[in-house]
């Protein structure tokens, strides 16, 4: 097969108006940069002539700035799932001008094979290399491009020349059977192989090939600070204690991490344990600290999405990438973010939170139950089905204006049904085996800010009666007392009593 090579102007052009577009990747690697940008061009080109022109995007979770942000500010999006984290699309879907539905990463995929979201018209990949028969050696991430190739009409390659074909091995791409025909899925280990090293397409599909040179532009996490140091180290007290006191096994499990500071303080955290043994990960996405873990022998293998390194960290990585390659294994999202395979390898998640209440619910998603901030991601896929399910947050935000521990969560994303435990700076609680009142009093006394505590038990001393002694017209009294005075310590439950 000969390959037409375009321009990524070229490529945008032959993007109508209403098409669906699937993009390979996974947060920033992997995601196509200068086809989006482009698109994004001509949106404002067209909208400039009075012309309607938006795109259904489908990712395999959040991308960057150069393709959800360029395409946001040019209004070019009509449909958006499943995860975004781009200020400029926040504000388009929390005004309405996105359709956004935010799904759990790991259902994605399937969900488009089944047929809910109609066809897909193209499919833009960034690779590493692709071979005359369709043999696409994917970069950084993979996300849920095994499906949207399979479904696109039409592919277009974005061909990264920063990416060194050293890559080679360390992706195993699948695409799973669907309902009746599916079988297990043969991961029993977090370093099982079941896959493929490259991406197999029909090379017939290729419309155009853009070359390109790229970094995928993740900046470094800044230093944790001292909340955050504080909950990474309560983490991994936690997780102490649990070894010691035999309810983890002696080789230890699989360990899932969320994204962010806090996340990569408790991984740093891990990383000086002496009490914790080496272990793996399963998770969706690595970033920078773990191949600090690596480097340490700490962490001695990692199953993954993407690689979400810094640039840096990224090309330290392909310098010294023969150490590595035998260390990481990157997934589509359903295979990394799998039920199955979770509760099958005992996986222990550590997620974030905007805020919890005091009987265990816990909202991922929305500010003050309204604004979308990121999206659930694959949070739901690991939390329901972890041996353990960690959530973390600090006590408090903006100055100890919000208490991030309330009566009530504004919006559920996770059930006190699927959290076991959750920590922030000021302790730890463990709800397991305690009733709604136990794990009231054990979240108020042990999570919540002590300028927070005597509010929080004032909301509790109202209930009623019941199992769980909810107070309905007093239940959003903190977000409220926000809304209208900016602070959630003017909360006066007085009134109710």
């Amino acid at each position: 097969m000969v390959y037409n090579y375009i321009t990524a102007e070229e490529a945008a052009e032959m993007i109508p108006n209403g098409s669906t577009v699937g993009l390979s990747g996974f947060t920033a690697p992997g995601t196509p940069k200068f086809i989006p940008e482009a698109i994004a061009k001509r949106a404002v080109k067209e909208h400039e002539e009075g012309k309607e022109y938006k795109i259904n995007l489908f990712t395999g979770a959040s991308t960057s700035d150069r393709a959800d942000g360029n395409l946001s500010r040019a209004n070019a999006i009509n449909m958006r799932a499943p995860y975004q984290n781009v200020p400029d699309l926040r504000k388009r879907i929390n005004c309405h001008d996105c359709h956004y539905f935010d799904r759990h990463l790991s259902e994605m995929a399937q969900e488009m094979r089944y047929g809910f979201y109609g066809k897909v018209d193209f499919a833009i990949i960034e690779a590493t290399s692709i071979s005359p028969d369709g043999e696409i050696l994917l970069g950084c991430g993979v996300g849920n491009v095994p499906t949207y190739a399979a479904m696109a009409d039409k592919i277009f390659i974005e061909l990264n020349e920063v990416l060194p074909e050293s890559l080679y091995g360390m992706h195993d791409v699948i695409l799973l059977q669907d309902p009746p025909v599916r079988r297990e899925i043969p991961i029993y280990k977090a370093n099982d192989r079941i896959g493929s090293p490259v991406l197999k397409i029909d090379p017939n599909k290729v419309v155009g090939i853009v070359k390109t040179k790229s970094y995928d532009g993740v900046k470094p996490f800044s230093e944790p600070d001292e909340v955050s140091k504080h909950i990474g180290a309560n983490v991994v007290r936690f997780l102490v204690s649990e070894y010691v006191n035999g309810r983890l096994p002696k080789e230890f499990l699989p360990l899932q991490s969320g994204v962010g500071n806090v996340a990569n303080a408790v991984l740093y955290d891990l990383g000086e344990s002496k009490e914790l043994p080496s272990f793996m990960m399963y998770t969706e996405v690595i970033q920078d600290a773990v191949l600090e873990l690596m480097k340490k022998g700490k962490c001695t293998f990692a199953s993954t999405c993407s690689m979400t390194f810094s640039d840096h960290t990224e090309e330290s990585l392909f310098d010294d990438i023969k150490y590595f390659h035998d260390k990481i294994l990157m997934r589509p999202a359903e295979i990394s973010n799998n039920p199955e395979v979770i509760r099958r390898l005992g996986v222990i998640a550590m997620n974030t939170a905007l805020e919890a209440d005091i009987f265990g619910n816990v909202n991922s998603t929305h500010v003050l139950g309204t604004k979308m901030m990121n999206g659930i991601g694959g949070s739901g896929d690991f939390t329901r089905n972890a041996y353990i399910s960690i959530f973390s947050c600090p006590s408090v935000s903006k100055g100890g204006l919000i208490s991030n521990i309330v009566p009530m969560v504004a919006h559920p994303d996770h059930s006190e049904h699927s959290v076991d435990i959750l920590v922030t700076d000021q302790g730890i609680a463990d709800l397991r085996h305690k009733d709604p009142v136990e794990r009231a009093y054990e979240i108020i006394n042990n999570c919540a800010h002590p300028m927070y505590r005597e509010l929080l038990l004032d909301y509790l001393k109202l209930g009623k009666g019941g199992q769980t002694p909810v107070t309905l017209q007093a239940a959003f009294e903190f977000h409220c007392a926000f809304n209208e005075h900016g602070d959630m310590q003017k909360a006066d439950f007085g009134k109710y009593v």
